[in-house]
């Protein structure tokens, strides 16, 4: 694992310039709803701690805009929220009807296979995912785990998150908790931290400050396989989570 991080830092500085792997997808939301009333979802496409935000409508955008985004309400129903572009997000609303946690989920399984044999990297196929934790009324639980053919990223958290408190996030895999799994946080300005999974796939740190936190895990699957008619040899997992304060 650390071997194939050291590779794709590489790759993310030489093609930040001009390629969309070089980036990942997350989803923001506030993490406090209302019964009845409209709540606003945005997906972006880019490097937070860098500053970057891709252009919905620009050229790094096109190969990662065929995402599917949905919402777990505390019941367990299943509703899509359809998108339009504004400002430098892709946008869509839900309404909650009942008190709970709910979970904004985005998969985006359907992203064209790449060659990067010419970096020692291989061929590959790309598969994102990101959730979010709307919680309405004073019932706080777990977000819902929707991704049995990769990561995916829950909020384990009793509490809201708020300014000076913690977070408990715990990875999955394909429905399993992954142990010794690294974490990236990342907020503006550069700065991130590494953490790593324990045995239940856990990783728990604190919110010191009032900003954005956006969290990154990794996890490279030896399968080949082919998509559109093209053979890949591995599938590069990617989970996100973000909490905005």
């Amino acid at each position: 694992m650390k071997n194939f991080k050291i590779v794709f830092t590489f790759l993310l500085t030489l093609l930040a310039g001009s390629s969309s792997f070089a980036h990942y997808l997350w989803l923001e939301t506030a993490e406090s709803g209302k019964k009845n009333k409209e709540h606003v979802v945005k997906v972006y496409f880019g490097e937070y701690t860098y500053g970057v935000i891709e252009d919905p409508n620009g050229e790094n955008y096109e190969n990662v805009k065929n995402f599917s985004l949905w919402v777990i309400s505390p019941s367990g129903k299943k509703t899509p929220i359809t998108t339009s572009v504004k400002d430098n997000a892709f946008q869509g609303t839900f309404t909650p009807k009942e008190e709970g946690t709910y979970t904004v989920v985005l998969n985006n399984n359907e992203i064209d296979v790449i060659d990067y044999t010419q970096y020692d990297f291989g061929i590959f196929k790309t598969h994102y995912h990101s959730t979010a934790k709307v919680v309405v009324g004073d019932k706080v639980a777990p977000t819902a785990a929707d991704n049995n053919a990769g990561l995916v990223v829950v909020n384990a958290s009793d509490k809201q998150a708020g300014e000076n408190s913690s977070v408990v996030l715990q990875v999955l895999y394909k429905g399993e908790p992954l142990a010794e799994q690294e974490v990236d946080i990342y907020v503006s300005d550069l700065w991130s931290k590494k953490l790593t999974t324990d045995k239940e796939g856990k990783v728990s740190f604190s919110l010191p400050w009032k900003t954005k936190y956006t969290v990154e895990t990794t996890k490279k699957e030896e399968v080949p396989g082919s998509y559109k008619g093209e053979d890949y040899e591995f599938i590069w997992h990617c989970a996100t989570y973000c909490i905005a304060l």
